[in-house]
This record gives structure tokens, C-alpha cells and sequence, in this order.
């Protein structure tokens, strides 16, 4: 059993109910340097050099042949007659105009261009393709929401994001959804005192339909848009069901009594298979991005990896064998996120006897790495841009820590929560993130950065047809 958690019927209720805090201002970004180099990139450019070549059109070659001999000759008979010499200097008189200089310049040489202008031009062409910078990741959360009555509950999973960008959070007995786009509340349900409270809750790939798991065993599905209840799934377990995941139409529960059940929520027999494998709470479950493997992990501190062509077809039996049985980790395994970049890689983390991530490949169950992180593993979130893992953790320091992949070199530690922080929940657009910790408040963090091409925010999933046929059930 993992350290450190708290059971329901010992959460203490709060009413406190402050507003929401105004978000955080964001650092600016880094100067551009322009790079030192001298040498121009503008092929267009003059380029004088350190000497100025002289207009040769300007001399007078016979005039300068004339200076150049006639001294000489002058020298070589010094015994010329006084006629002579006066013939000379008439004749230099008429030919050289009183001009004495050999060389003449047409212009004035240009001046020698500063180095400055070098680096301007340097700058001019560099901004037109500006070097990829380091991204700045804020210390910082952008925004931080009051969430009282939070269940302080290792096992539970009360956050998530839905891909029309808006975020699901039970609180006590009640569901809220808060819409990212305009940062308005609203509340979905509250489950009755004898059913409540909420344990877990997830959207289905529409965004549109959401499961709430229930401490009564029960699983309610609702349109979120018209705030009505389509239908409760019942006898599907005997206690708490704190895990839920889904893989298109088929919504996957678990919980306390260890069983995982796949659910066809379009038809009237909704239960198609169940995995049997966990011994205790099943307190994680995820499914494949290609929906062809399950991830569980539980409170007998087992990892389990279910393939779906291993499911059997006839609902009487419905019994699986796991297709991967891990028992590396030390401690409840909650933490599940599969790789959006490597299909086979899984990476779980591990509670407080354990502290660890671990990375699995999952076609051949070979554990590829494990990294103490010091402190227990909450959950887990992968950047869907970079080689990067964002993991939230409990005790001693309650903080988020990106790490990059695979040298899992830490990258940065965001601190604010001051309890451990038990959920965290991804923007469609892959680039915030939101934490729900034990001290009653939900952060988002930009801590993915930007993405070249990210999604429109809210921009409808292609899986529309979940529900068209949920007013006719078979």
C-alpha cells in the first residue's frame, strides 16, 4: 500500500471559496545576438579591401617617359652647351604644361567602410532565418484556481482535459468543467451523499461526453453541453471505481475490487470483457495511442499490459491473460503515460516505497531504464513536440519535474504547490498543463512551450459518433 494516502471518509470538507487568482505574467523572451563574423553576406556588397587601385586612364604615358629619361640623359652629359639647356626647358614648359606629377586621380579614393556596417548587414540576413533558441520555461504557474474539498486520494483520478479545451475537476460530491477558451465555471452534477463522492472522471475522444466514476461503484455518463445524464452503468463493479480510460466507443473502468471491465456504452449489454490480473485497487489505466494495448497499474504494486486481440469475444467468460506481468516497481503504480513518439514505450512511475520511473518496452516487457526521482510519482505527462517527460510528485518537495528523453536529465523543477501534487491533466494543443495537489488549488503551467503548428484549441475530435446511436440501444 502506497505511504502517504488518506481515505475519503477521513477528507476533511472545506467551504472556503476564493476566487480565482489573476494569471501570472509570462518572462520575456531572449535578446537575438547577432553573430560576430565580419564577413559580408550580401553578395552585392562592394568590397574595397585595404589598397584603392588608381584610374589609369588619367595618365599621360609620353609625358611620364619624358620625366623619367630626360634627367637621365641630363646626367649622363654634363657638358651641354648653355643653348641646349635652354631648349630643354622650353620644351618641358610646352610639354608638361607646368604639370609635375606623373600619377593623376580622377576622384577622390572612397572611405574605407566601418566594421559596423559589416555586422548590420551580418544581422539583416541572419533575422531573415533566426537559429532555433532555447525555449523559456517559466518557474512560475500562469494561473492558479481555488479547488476546495479536493479528495486528498493517491488512488483516485479527478482531473482532465477534453479536447473541446475543457477541463474536468471533481470536487467533494461535485463535477465542475471549466472552459479554457473563456475561463468560465460551470457545474455538471452533484452526486448524492449516498452515492458521492466523485472518484474519478474522463472525456470521451468527442469532448463532449464524460464519465464520472463513483464511490458507490457506480459510472454516470453525461452530455456535457446539455447537462443531462444519458444513462448509469450499474453491477459493473462491487466498490469504488477510482480508473477510467477510453479507446473509442469502449470505455474502460476499474477500481477498488481489482477487476477492469470494458464497456460498450452504445449498446444495452455494455459489458464486453474483463481483465483479471490485480489482486488490490487498480489505480491506473491507460490505453495505447493506437488502442491495440491497456496499461494498468494497482495498489499490489503490479504493472500490467493487456493486448486487445488477446480479449475474448464471448461476454460469459470474457476473461483475459495479461499479455506483460511487471512486479519491478516497490510500491503502487499510478503514474501511466504512453510515448506519443514510440508506440511500444511505456514509462509508469512508482509510489513512496519505490520513487521510481520506469520505462518499458512493451511489445518485448524488457524495462529499457528506471530513474529514482527521489520522491513519490503522482503522475505522468509526455510533451507531445519534444523528447521530453513532465512528472508531479508528493513528499518531501511537491514539485513538477520535466525531464529530458532518454539522458532524463532535469531540465527544470516548477515549485508552488505546497502538498503533493496528485493530478495532472494536458491541453489539446499539447503545450499547458494543469495541476490539482492536496493544498486545495489547480496551476496551469506553459511548460511545453509553443508547438510550430499546434492545434485550434477546442477544435472538434474526429470521434463523433460515440454516442449517435445512444437513444437506440440494443
Amino acid at each position: 500500500m502506497d505511504a502517504g494516502s488518506k481515505s475519503i471518509s477521513s477528507q476533511k470538507s472545506s467551504s472556503r471559496r476564493a476566487a480565482p487568482r489573476p494569471p501570472l505574467q509570462e518572462a520575456g523572451s531572449r535578446p537575438y545576438m547577432p553573430s560576430l563574423s565580419t564577413a559580408s553576406r550580401n553578395p552585392s556588397a562592394k568590397c574595397y579591401g585595404d589598397r584603392f587601385i588608381p584610374d589609369r586612364s588619367a595618365m599621360d604615358m609620353d609625358m611620364a617617359h619624358y620625366l623619367l629619361t630626360e634627367p637621365r640623359k641630363g646626367k649622363e652629359n654634363p657638358a651641354a652647351s648653355p643653348a641646349k639647356e635652354v631648349y630643354r626647358k622650353l620644351l618641358a614648359e610646352k610639354l608638361l604644361n607646368n604639370r609635375t606629377r606623373i600619377l593623376a586621380f580622377r576622384s577622390k579614393p572612397p572611405e574605407p567602410e566601418s566594421i559596423l556596417t559589416d555586422l548590420h548587414a551580418d544581422a539583416a540576413s541572419l533575422q531573415a532565418k533566426p537559429a532555433k533558441q532555447r525555449r523559456h520555461i517559466s518557474q512560475s504557474a500562469d494561473r492558479t484556481l481555488d479547488a476546495p474539498e479536493l479528495v486528498d486520494d493517491y488512488y483516485l483520478n479527478l482531473l482532465d482535459w477534453g479536447s473541446n479545451n475543457v477541463l474536468s475537476i471533481a470536487l467533494g460530491n461535485t463535477v465542475y468543467l471549466w472552459d479554457a477558451s473563456s475561463g468560465s465555471t460551470s457545474e455538471l452534477v452533484t452526486i448524492d451523499e449516498d452515492y458521492g463522492p466523485a472518484t474519478s472522471v474522463s472525456w470521451a475522444p468527442d469532448g463532449r461526453h464524460i464519465a464520472v466514476g463513483l464511490n458507490s461503484s457506480d459510472v454516470q455518463l453525461w452530455d456535457s453541453s446539455s447537462n443531462r445524464l444519458l444513462r448509469t452503468l450499474r453491477g459493473v463493479h462491487e466498490l469504488r471505481v477510482g480508473s477510467l480510460a477510453w479507446n473509442n466507443n469502449i470505455l474502460t473502468t476499474a477500481g477498488m475490487d481489482g477487476k477492469i471491465v470494458n464497456n460498450d456504452v452504445r449498446v444495452r449489454n455494455h459489458i464486453v470483457q474483463t481483465y483479471h490480473g490485480h489482486q488490490q485497487e487498480v489505480c491506473g489505466l491507460k490505453w495505447s495511442g493506437s488502442g491495440q494495448q491497456l496499461a494498468s497499474g494497482g495498489n499490489d504494486n503490479l504493472l500490467h499490459i493487456w493486448d486487445v486481440s488477446m480479449a475474448s469475444s464471448v461476454p460469459s467468460t470474457g476473461r483475459t491473460q495479461w499479455l506483460h506481468r511487471l512486479e519491478d516497481h516497490l510500491a503502487a503504480v499510478k503514474a501511466l503515460a504512453w510515448c506519443p513518439f514510440q508506440s511500444n514505450l511505456l514509462a509508469s512511475g512508482g509510489g513512496g516505497g519505490d520513487r521510481c520511473i520506469k520505462f518499458w518496452n512493451t511489445h518485448t516487457g524488457a524495462c529499457l531504464n528506471s530513474v529514482d526521482t527521489g520522491s513519490q510519482v503522482c503522475a505522468l505527462l509526455w510533451n507531445k513536440n519534444e523528447r521530453e517527460l513532465l512528472s508531479s510528485h508528493g513528499f518531501t518537495q511537491n514539485q513538477l519535474t520535466l525531464w529530458k528523453y532518454p539522458s532524463m536529465v532535469k531540465m527544470a523543477e516548477l515549485n508552488g504547490h505546497t502538498s503533493r501534487v496528485l493530478f495532472m491533466a494536458q491541453s489539446p494543443d499539447g503545450c499547458t498543463v494543469a495541476s490539482a495537489a492536496a493544498d486545495e488549488t489547480l496551476r496551469f503551467w506553459n511548460v511545453f512551450g509553443t508547438p510550430e503548428a499546434a492545434p485550434k484549441a477546442g477544435a472538434k475530435a474526429s470521434h463523433t459518433g460515440i454516442f449517435n446511436s445512444f437513444n437506440h440501444i440494443r
